[in-house]
């Protein structure tokens, strides 16, 4: 048994085949589970929805003087006292980049969580992919899928998903262009440096970019008491406390702090940064997602 307060490192037990052999084998009951999420959300909502070329019809409005005669529906307009123009909806594919953090963090699930990070990350990343897939957008995962339209996106992705042995650690961003939109969902517990520089790659490409965080109650609530030992998911280093609770005013400053310079930095850009907690819907953090989807700005990176 460690001492008190005394840092060690353990041995790396990592096994890449076995966690890709327990993602396989999760991944059909997560497509089911992020199809039933996204049955209890409007799957009407469009993030490119404008009047434009396509064959969609979006809406009448009052036709203005100076228009095209030939855009007139007289149909419409035989009804009612006043001229009508049919629009039709602007169709042209988008191109969003979906990743999920496959970190060993991501596998943490306390007892008052209902699934892991890993888990809810996952639901979250196919669910989006289904909403825009249905709307024509182009889909990809970095390192694992190209991005590309298809109606069948998230089952897809879930078959790719199953088939990869090793994640990319970090999302390969060089193939993202301006315009595009970028999903990230991880738990960012990764030094917040690290997070910035990997934003700035973002910027830089003039795309714009959606941070979900995920996480567990017990990484916000801090629970614990007495003689507690702390293991690193990522390093297996631990870290062993006579006295937890001591050290839980601490811990959540400093979990806070973190959250607070990755959501301004965000803000400052029109960028939009969502927290999901394991022990709550994933609903909400779908469609807090989709709605700043929809909004045309963040894409210039202007004031970071």
């Amino acid at each position: 048994m460690a001492a008190i307060g005394a840092q060690v490192t353990r041995a790396d037990t990592g096994d890449a085949l076995a966690r890709a052999r327990q993602r396989a084998a999760l991944l059909p009951d997560l497509l089911v589970e992020a199809r039933r999420i996204l049955n209890t959300v409007n799957t009407g909502w469009h993030g490119r929805r404008k009047s434009g070329v396509g064959e969609t019809f979006w809406q009448f409005r009052p036709y203005a003087q100076g228009e095209a005669i030939s855009r007139i529906d007289w149909r419409r307009s035989a009804r009612d006292d006043r001229t009508y123009i049919r629009d039709q909806e602007w169709e042209a594919a988008h191109t969003v980049w979906l990743w999920a953090d496959p970190s060993p963090s991501m596998l943490y699930k306390s007892e008052q969580a209902h699934v892991s990070k890993e888990s809810r990350a996952l639901v979250l990343v196919l669910a989006l992919d289904e909403l825009l897939s249905r709307s024509g957008e182009r889909i990809g995962f970095p390192g694992v899928a190209d991005p590309i339209s298809a109606r069948n996106g998230a089952e897809r992705l879930a078959t790719l998903l199953a088939h990869t042995t090793n994640l990319p650690a970090k999302p390969d961003l060089s193939r993202v262009r301006r315009f595009s939109d970028v999903v990230l969902v991880s738990d960012f517990l990764e030094p917040v440096e690290d997070t910035l520089a990997l934003l700035q790659q973002l910027v830089q490409a003039g795309a714009r970019a959606h941070l979900i965080e995920v996480y567990d109650p017990a990484e916000e609530d801090f629970p614990y008491k007495r003689r507690t030992e702390f293991v690193d998911p990522e390093t297996g280093a631990s870290l062993t406390f006579g006295r937890a609770e001591d050290y839980a005013d601490d811990y959540r400053r400093l979990f806070y702090a973190r959250r607070d310079v990755l959501s301004d930095f965000c803000r400052r850009i029109g960028w939009s940064y969502t927290t999901n907690r394991t022990d709550r819907l994933a609903s909400d953090a779908l469609v807090s997602v989709h709605m700043n989807m929809t909004a045309n700005i963040g894409y210039e990176g202007n004031g970071a």
